[in-house]
């Protein structure tokens, strides 16, 4: 009988496998990952106004990386 573990590190240290859930205990921190820069409240008072915003929210998600940039 043999095991399969679903989280790994392959030899090297190179990458990492997570198969199993991750859990993030309160106080823990994780580092590396991309953000995004700020997006301050909307203060749109039409329709028009809010689209602006929502679209600036959106390239900056995708400037960073956490979005799929339009092809």
């Amino acid at each position: 009988m043999s095991y399969n573990a679903k989280n790994y590190t392959e030899q090297g240290g190179e990458k990492t496998v997570i198969g199993g859930t991750l859990e993030i205990l309160e106080g823990a921190s994780v580092t590396g990952l991309p953000t995004a820069e700020n997006q301050a409240a909307s203060t749109a008072e039409d329709v028009a106004g809010l689209l602006t915003d929502f679209n600036a929210l959106l390239i900056k998600l995708k400037a960073a990386g956490l979005m799929t940039a339009d092809e």
